[in-house]
């Protein structure tokens, strides 16, 4: 298969998330512009790129597992640069397990759980570049071992009800009013 093709199933799938949240659909476009370039996977695109992400949850819903990310200083969900892959799914999956050292995580459902466009501010050796990411809602056992990789500082179980006391971020809020009841 190629890129092409795991492009517009991208646009596709894009497109299908945006008729079950409408109030979202400004992303869309943008989503839809970035697809028009064949090295948007690749983190050196400018002025922007995508990404995967993971939100994982408890297996009873009432948990999420966060990173505190070194370079950002801020308590987000798992997730990078595709580098290339056109796979976002696998993206998120290998950058959950790299950054919270679980072995077993489960896919609640391949469709796209969120999307968003965040700033990515700049760098000595890169410049200031927007993240299109695409999320992911995945499980986890919360007796399963974590382990804080380098690009952190922690990873934690937190309840979604204390959500708050870690972030503001309305992109990170917002993917808790999407947890299925």
């Amino acid at each position: 298969m190629s890129s092409s093709d795991v492009a517009f199933r991208l646009e596709e799938a894009i497109l299908d998330y945006a008729k079950t949240y409408p109030a979202e659909f400004h992303f869309v476009n943008q989503f839809g512009k970035l697809l028009a370039h064949s090295d948007a996977y690749k983190r050196t695109h400018q002025p922007g790129h995508f990404t995967g992400s993971a939100f994982i949850v408890s297996e009873d819903f009432l948990q999420t597992l966060l990173v505190h990310h070194r370079k950002l200083n801020r308590w987000l969900q798992p997730g990078g640069h595709a580098d290339g892959d056109t796979d976002l799914l696998a993206v998120a999956m290998r950058e959950a397990q790299e950054e919270t050292g679980l072995a077993r995580l489960s896919v609640i459902n391949p469709a796209i759980y969120d999307i968003d466009i965040h700033p990515i501010p700049i760098r000595k050796d890169f410049p200031a570049h927007d993240h299109y990411d695409v999320r992911f809602l995945l499980q986890a056992s919360v007796d399963d071992v974590i382990t804080v990789s380098e690009e952190s500082h922690d990873v934690k179980w937190i309840s979604l009800n204390d959500l708050e006391r870690y972030t503001a971020g309305e992109s990170v809020l917002r993917l808790r009013k999407k947890i299925p009841r």
